[in-house]
C-alpha cells in the first residue's frame, strides 16, 4: 500500500563556493540552509525530499520549515499512500496555507518512493521524456561591481554559456551600467536577460528597460514586486519587452491572474516554489492552454531539489527551456554534495541520473557533518 509511517526532517547548512556567492536585490547569499525530509512507508521504501528555504524570497526559514513539517504536515500525511498525491496535497493544504517549499519536500519524497517501488525514474512516472536527459542552463550573474561583472562574464562565455542573466533591481544607474558591461563582453550572439527580483517600481522598470533597448534583452524577469499584475501589464505594454514572471507565480490562482491581466510572456516554475511537482505541472498545462511558455527558476537548490526540477522539465512539454533557458546549476554553487552519485554538471549542461526515483543516492555522512545543531 506504500502508506507513510515515518517522516524525518534534518536541517543542514551548506556554504557556497566563494566565486558563486550571489548578490541580488534580495541581498547576499553566502550559505544555504536546507531542510531534508525522509519518508518511510509500511512496505519498507524510503524517499528523500528537500526544502530549499530562503526567508527573504519565499518567507520560509529552515527552522520554521522543520517545525511545520514535524508539528503540522507530518501528522497530517501519516497513513496517506505515497502514490496518492492528490490526497497528500489535500491533507497538507487543509492544515497549512503557503509553506510551499516545506510541502514540496514531502511531495518530492513521495515521487522518490514511487520511482523506487516501480523501478522507474520520476520522469517516467510523469509520462515519459519529451526532451533529452541533458539540459542546458543560463547563468545568473550577481549584481556585482563593474570589474567583477566584466571578469565573470568573460569566464562564463569561455565556459560555454549561451545565455547570461544579470541581476538588477538595486540601483538603476549601476544596474544599467552592469548590463551594458556584460553585453559588451559577451558580444551580440550570446543571449542576455535581466532579473530585478521585484526590486524596481513600475516607473523605474519602464525607464530602465527603455534605456537598455540597445542591449537586445531576450527577456526581463520579475521587474516589479509580485502581486501588482496591473503594473506588470503596463511594464510589458510600454516597453515591448518580453516579461518572465517568477515571484508573481506561486500557485494556480497566481497563474490565472497573470493570464487574466495579459502581463507576461513566460512563467518561471519550480517544484519547490509551487508546492510540488504535481502542482507545478498543473500550472504548466494551464499556461500552455493560453499560449504562455514556462521555464525553470532556481532557489539555488541542492542535489535533491535540482533532480526533481530536472525530472519535471524532461517530462513536461511546456517547460520550454530551449527557448527560455532556466537554471539547474544549484549543486555546482555549493562546496559539498549530498549525493554519492552527484548530478553531472559541466558548464551550462546538467545531466540527471536515470536510476529509479529521483536518482540520488543520499550520503548520510555528509548530512550528519553539516547538520544544524
Amino acid at each position: 500500500m506504500m502508506k507513510i509511517i515515518r517522516v524525518e526532517s534534518i536541517p543542514v547548512r551548506i556554504p557556497l563556493k566563494p566565486e558563486r556567492r550571489m548578490i541580488s536585490a534580495l541581498g547576499r547569499h553566502d550559505v544555504s540552509d536546507f531542510l531534508l525530509v525522509r519518508l518511510e512507508t509500511d512496505d519498507g521504501y524510503e524517499g528523500w525530499g528537500e526544502a530549499t528555504v530562503t526567508p527573504r524570497w519565499s518567507g520560509e526559514t529552515c527552522r520554521g520549515a522543520e517545525a511545520m513539517v514535524n508539528g503540522v504536515l507530518a501528522p497530517a500525511v501519516m497513513g496517506c499512500a505515497a502514490d496518492d498525491l492528490v490526497e497528500l496535497d489535500r491533507r497538507m493544504d487543509a492544515v497549512a496555507v503557503g509553506n510551499w517549499f516545506a510541502k514540496s519536500a514531502i511531495e518530492m519524497a513521495c515521487w522518490d518512493i514511487q520511482g523506487k517501488a516501480t523501478g522507474k525514474p520520476v520522469y517516467e512516472l510523469l509520462g515519459g521524456a519529451c526532451r533529452p536527459l541533458t539540459i542546458r542552463s543560463r547563468f545568473s550573474l550577481g549584481a556585482y561591481e563593474p570589474e567583477r561583472a566584466q571578469r565573470r562574464a568573460t569566464e562564463l562565455v569561455a565556459a560555454g554559456f549561451t545565455t547570461i542573466k544579470v541581476k538588477v533591481g538595486i540601483d538603476p544607474v549601476r544596474d544599467i551600467e552592469r548590463v551594458r558591461i556584460v553585453r559588451d563582453v559577451i558580444g551580440p550572439e550570446i543571449a542576455l536577460t535581466i532579473d530585478a527580483n521585484g526590486g524596481w517600481d513600475v516607473e523605474t522598470a519602464i525607464r530602465s528597460i527603455r534605456e537598455l533597448e540597445d542591449c537586445q534583452l531576450d527577456i526581463v524577469e520579475q521587474p516589479i514586486p509580485p502581486g501588482d499584475y496591473t503594473g506588470l501589464a503596463r511594464v510589458r505594454k510600454e516597453t515591448n519587452a518580453k516579461i518572465l514572471a517568477d515571484e508573481s507565480c506561486f500557485d494556480l490562482v497566481n497563474a490565472q491572474e497573470l493570464i487574466r491581466h495579459d502581463c507576461c510572456d513566460a512563467i518561471s516554475l519550480y517544484p519547490g516554489k509551487n508546492g510540488g511537482i504535481r502542482k507545478a505541472t498543473e500550472i504548466a498545462v494551464l499556461a500552455e492552454q493560453h499560449g504562455i511558455a514556462c521555464s525553470i527558476g532556481s532557489n539555488l537548490e541542492w542535489d535533491l531539489g535540482t533532480a526533481a526540477m530536472a525530472h519535471f522539465i524532461i517530462a513536461t512539454p511546456n517547460m520550454q527551456v530551449e527557448r527560455y533557458p532556466g537554471d539547474l546549476l544549484g549543486p555546482d554553487y555549493h562546496e559539498v554534495s549530498i549525493a554519492k552519485n552527484p548530478l553531472l554538471i559541466e558548464g551550462p549542461l546538467t545531466t540527471i541520473n536515470p536510476g529509479p526515483g529521483l536518482g540520488i543516492e543520499v550520503d548520510r555522512d555528509v548530512i550528519e557533518k553539516h547538520r544544524i545543531k
